[in-house]
């Protein structure tokens, strides 16, 4: 049996690299005339980031989210980012700066489409 991509993903290829670098240096380009720069945020957060900021009840954190556990300081919970709304805040909070960064979550294909694998979101926020 061969081994394939997980459903719901898809590969980007050499071909369609070339429009992602694109939407992205527009993007870029167009943060910066507003003010924005980019910084990343980690692929995985404690898992109480999201519990807290999105809600215990929501189908983001029971359904789609992908958490484990680690073994070496007794137990502590992560989750690989499904949304950057609640990273971005903990990285304005932590840092003062804004963030854009690739989201990890489970969704199935729904009929003709396949979910996209990477989503650029642009979070801001505004001080009065």
């Amino acid at each position: 049996m061969a081994i394939r991509k997980p459903r719901g993903t898809q590969d980007f290829l050499p071909e369609q690299m070339i429009h992602w670098h694109y939407i992205e240096q527009r993007m870029r380009e167009i943060c910066k005339v507003y003010g924005f720069n980019e910084i990343r945020t980690p692929a995985f957060e404690e898992t109480k980031l999201f519990l807290r900021g999105i809600g215990e009840t929501t189908d983001v954190v029971q359904k789609e989210m992908y958490t484990f556990t680690t073994g070496d300081d007794g137990g502590s919970s992560f989750t690989l980012r499904p949304e950057n709304t609640a990273s971005a805040v903990r990285a304005y909070l932590e840092n003062k700066v804004y963030g854009k960064e690739g989201l990890t979550k489970w969704d199935l294909p729904w009929a003709g489409w396949t979910p996209p694998s990477r989503k650029t979101p642009c979070p801001c926020s505004i001080q009065a």
